[in-house]
């Protein structure tokens, strides 16, 4: 690299450079560069930018997102999982306590579509910031709770946090799409996809151990504000971390795919069109719904898993947690499996679909073993429904935004968040009324059914992957100019395929 500063940290990915000869004598030789800037004027021979980089600083941005995700996610299931001490401590009953987690999907599904439009907008650090934010003002709220005649608000804060958590689902393969290359996007969309479901765990596990079913009111007061301190001691920390750390985007794009998508001019964008070819894509629409009711089913079998264990397990609270903590582990360990071999092999389609059956066939087993008796069974049987269930989030994501490109990250990911959100709802309501009146086996089987659907639509989804495409034609032109001798480069904008 003679005659060039120092480069900036990070690794190059795709050596695509241009030159032009020192001699040109054009008047205003205007080179649109596939990084996003403009070179004009006299260019000397041995200046060579390179298209394409990598910074070290994109692990920082996906462990902290990971992180404020986490504290999140935590508390959309740290009320139902001791379902049955809230329901003594405020004095209210199930299906109230059920809407503490329900409340989450709720928020979501109005709020989507405003978020995504300032995500497109505003960029990655403002919702990032009014996310933690949100999320740090909900903990604090909860803070001042903890009595029994506080039950509005505690919903209140329970409410500040559900509506961060519109700014957060989203996120990952935004993150991983901006951030990283097209080797690693997956992998870094699974890790975004761990801390929210490490925070699911960590809420499955702390608060049976933190609250235990105490019969004194004032002694279970305390329990209950130390649990809402911690929380609000992590919020506010990562509160902070995110205004100093969090940056936008780096100054030079990993992908040719997100390169060329930085030169579409702003007012050639428009949010309510890229809605419309969304919707009108029949194979992102199938997708949207195969994954709102495999995560639809997750959020119901995690919000009644403390009426399903103590119901077969009378007493067992702190196990129903560990139960849960089981799910989601092997949920995330299948999450970080999937992200490295879609990373590795592209083959999103027969991979979703495999997992998909998995989780249908995990869901059978888990609903016939329930019951047995032995605790050990559940927690073997919870163990594989988790590996593949919680293991398809990461997924879903991934080839939605195959399918979509070059649409926003943002918007395809939220359309499938809420897709899963109406579902979630759905399922809870109807699977607790379920086992109501018919009992917990018969609940299961409700949702089995759903997750037979479901794979049987995932098996009708084409295998369209325009991002891939767009980054291979794009790699083929480049290295087709240069082996002609031609000055090509990063000199010509490459723009997406016709797709």
């Amino acid at each position: 690299m003679s005659g060039n500063k120092e480069l900036a940290d990070g690794d190059i990915n795709d050596k695509c450079y241009f030159e032009v000869p020192k001699d040109t004598s054009e008047k205003d030789p205007q080179i649109h560069i596939i990084g996003g800037t403009l070179a004009s004027g006299n260019v000397s021979a041995g200046n060579r930018e390179p298209t394409t980089r990598l910074y070290k600083k994109r692990w920082l941005i996906v462990c902290l997102f990971s992180s404020y995700s986490l504290c999140n996610s935590y508390q959309w299931i740290q009320y139902g999982i001791i379902n049955n001490i809230f329901m003594k401590f405020y004095g209210v009953d199930s299906f109230t306590i059920d809407w503490m987690s329900m409340i989450f999907m709720l928020t979501y599904i109005p709020f989507i579509f405003p978020v995504t439009w300032i995500l497109d907008k505003k960029g990655l650090r403002v919702v990032a910031l009014v996310a933690t934010a949100m999320n740090c003002v909900g903990t604090w709220i909860k803070v001042a709770s903890a009595r029994p005649d506080l039950f509005a608000v505690t919903f209140f804060g329970q409410f500040c946090s559900s509506f961060a958590q519109v700014f957060i689902l989203g996120m990952p393969s935004k993150i991983a799409s901006v951030w990283f290359s097209s080797e690693e996007v997956s992998t870094a969309c699974s890790i975004g996809v761990f801390g929210n479901q490490l925070g699911i765990a960590i809420g499955f596990l702390v608060p049976p151990i933190l609250v235990p079913n105490v019969e004194d009111m004032d002694e279970l007061a305390g329990h209950i504000r130390v649990m809402f301190y911690i929380t609000a001691g992590v919020a506010t920390l990562l509160f902070v971390l995110v205004v100093i750390a969090f940056q936008e985007q780096p100054e030079i794009p990993p992908t040719v795919a997100q390169a060329t998508a930085r030169n579409i001019p702003p007012e050639d964008y428009s949010y309510m069109a890229s809605i419309k070819r969304l919707l009108c894509n029949k194979h992102f629409i199938l997708l949207v719904i195969t994954y709102g009711l495999n995560v639809g089913c997750f959020y119901a079998v995690s919000t009644l898993l403390n009426r399903m264990i103590i119901e077969y397990y009378p007493g067992e609270e702190v196990n129903a947690g560990r139960i849960g903590l089981t799910i989601v582990i092997a949920g995330m360990v299948g999450s970080l499996i999937c992200g490295i071999w879609l990373d590795r092999s592209k083959t999103y389609k027969q991979t979703t679909l495999a997992v998909y059956v998995m989780s249908f066939l995990g869901m059978i087993l888990f609903a016939c073993t329930l019951n047995l008796g032995h605790l050990w069974v559940v927690f073997i049987t919870a163990g594989a429904l988790g590996f593949f269930m919680t293991g398809y989030l990461p997924l879903g994501f991934e080839f939605a935004v195959e399918l979509t490109y070059p649409e926003s990250e943002g918007t395809s990911s939220g359309l499938l968040n809420c897709s899963a959100q109406i579902f979630g709802i759905i399922f809870i309501i109807c699977q607790g009324k379920i086992i109501d009146s018919f009992g917990i086996l018969a609940g299961n089987i409700f949702l089995c059914v759903f997750m037979l659907i479901g794979t049987i639509m995932t098996a009708l989804i084409k295998s369209d992957l325009r991002r891939q495409k767009a980054n291979a034609l794009a790699k083929e032109a480049a290295a087709k100019e240069r082996i002609e001798g031609r000055d090509y480069g990063t000199a010509a904008l490459i723009t997406p395929p016709q797709l």
